[in-house]
């Protein structure tokens, strides 16, 4: 095995990282930069596409500098958060707008326009993808019609989602990944790029956008001058079909939940196209260059820790994201208080956008133990409707693979087993999604032959958390949480 580095870009929604890892998995350093938020009004959210590359370029360099040197890194790889969307300019390189953010509703009014002319079936039978404004192709038709710079650009316009622009700052190119192209709404599940009628019914040129490629393979070498040599960028995918993969879920019927801003369940379902049903979608999960591409099932819950960073900095009652495990842990129960996390909408399997947020059963006694408590408690809720609609779907879920920043707190793993009546696993490291990019990268650069070995050398050993049985306390926390729901 070479002694050789992989450096991994995650540009995620609250922050943008670099990781080093060896072909074995271990981790060698990482560097992180938050990633400010902008919200200009309800239901609005942006990023400076600017500071992206920025702050990105700078984790990059210093785990460069940790390395070593460039010499020692075989190659980049990159994931990132997905549907976001960035315009810009190709002659000059500099964004035209601020970047839309996936959990942005603007372009709610356009969907349901869409959905009334009757496009929506169609659509998701061809993408895997609901008329839904957390998809990208309807923030690059907002951008083309009320922003100035961006329609005056013309021939020099390029939109793309997060590692699209990342890679054109790196290399040049104008390219994005097939399990990013997957969330666009413009590229059916089976095709090798982005579909003219599709662009023509969101009105989007289609020049504007990338080429479609694998997300493993020789995707480019990064421009000299940034690093002191030009490296070899051998991966690119999206945050979530990357945890999967970081999480071994190589087969079918392998479930990973990763819980980060929102929570995301991916259910391998192997080479057969899906066909979306029960609020769940269908997506590409990976293709490595020449071969086979393979697909998931997916639920996307909009809102699970931004939730928590909501009670911290917006309301005040959370000193940190971590103590909300011991203020779970200091009362036997939410005291009755049931949240209804909808600060952007709701999604999988309701798909409620217009759905705001609410919150029940307050009394004087209620605490900020009893709302922190409630808080984690939603995640459970949402988990056991999104488990009835996999197995409706004929993906009943078998365990459950948990990743991500709030999977480090045993009380909600715990509570996850409990409300689902399933074995969890978590692994020791639970910063999956940079692994998977990892992963994917080592096979791009033929440090493993193929997917399987990579996997099975380079992910860590889990911890598991056995089922209880909670009898009926779960019934009456499923029973508040329904009624919420049917009220949003």
């Amino acid at each position: 095995m070479r002694d050789e580095l992989l450096l991994v870009l995650d540009s995620g929604t609250s922050s943008t990282r670099a990781l080093l890892y060896d072909a074995a998995g271990r981790i060698h350093g990482s560097a992180s930069r938050a990633i400010t938020q902008h919200y200009p009004a309800p239901g609005l959210v942006e990023h400076d596409a600017t500071e992206i590359w920025s702050l990105s370029r700078a984790c990059l360099a210093e785990m460069i500098a940790q390395a070593g040197g460039p010499s020692r890194i075989a190659a980049i790889g990159i994931t990132n958060q997905r549907e976001t969307v960035v315009a810009w300019d190709q002659r000059s390189g500099q964004p035209l707008a601020r970047a839309i953010v996936w959990q942005d509703r603007r372009t709610a009014d356009a969907c349901a326009a869409l959905q009334a002319f009757g496009h929506g079936p169609e659509v998701e039978r061809r993408t895997g993808l609901r008329l839904d404004p957390y998809f990208s192709a309807t923030k690059m038709a907002w951008l083309l019609e009320h922003d100035d710079a961006v329609r005056a650009a013309g021939d020099a316009l390029a939109f793309g989602t997060i590692e699209s622009w990342l890679l054109f700052n790196l290399t040049g190119d104008h390219l994005t990944d097939v399990s990013n192209a997957s969330r666009t709404l413009l590229l059916d599940l089976d095709g090798t790029t982005f579909a003219e009628d599709l662009c023509d019914l969101f009105a989007l040129p289609r020049a504007s956008l990338p080429a479609v490629v694998p997300t493993a393979g020789a995707l480019g070498r990064t421009r000299a001058e940034l690093f002191g040599r030009a490296i070899p960028v051998t991966a690119m995918i999206g945050d979530q079909q990357s945890a999967t993969v970081g999480q071994a879920c190589l087969q079918p019927g392998e479930t990973k939940l990763t819980l980060g801003t929102g929570a995301f369940v991916l259910t391998n379902v192997g080479t057969c196209r899906p066909q979306p049903t029960n609020g769940l979608l269908g997506t590409i999960l990976h293709e490595v260059g020449g071969g086979e591409r393979h697909y998931a099932l997916e639920g996307a819950v909009f809102v699970a820790g931004s939730l928590i960073k909501w009670l911290r900095d917006n309301l005040g009652i959370l000193a940190s994201a971590a103590e909300t495990e011991a203020l779970a842990r200091s009362v036997p129960d939410s005291g009755g208080v049931t949240l209804l996390p909808a600060l952007a909408g709701l999604g999988a399997p309701y798909w409620k956008p217009e759905a705001t947020a609410a919150v029940a059963g307050l009394t004087f006694a209620t605490t900020r133990a009893h709302l922190a408590r409630a808080a984690l408690e939603t995640v459970s809720h949402q988990l056991v409707d999104l488990a009835a609609a996999f197995a409706a779907a004929g993906a009943p879920w078998a365990q459950l693979r948990l990743d991500g920043g709030m999977a480090a707190n045993d009380w909600l793993a715990q509570d996850l087993s409990d409300m689902l009546g399933l074995t969890v696993e978590r692994p020791a490291d639970v910063e999956t999604t940079a692994r998977g990019a990892a992963i994917m990268a080592a096979v791009g650069a033929g440090l493993h032959p193929d997917l399987e070995a990579a996997a099975t050398a380079m992910t860590p050993a889990t911890q598991r958390f056995a089922s209880r049985d909670l009898g009926e306390k779960r019934e009456r926390r499923l029973k508040a949480w329904r009624e919420l729901v049917e009220r949003a």
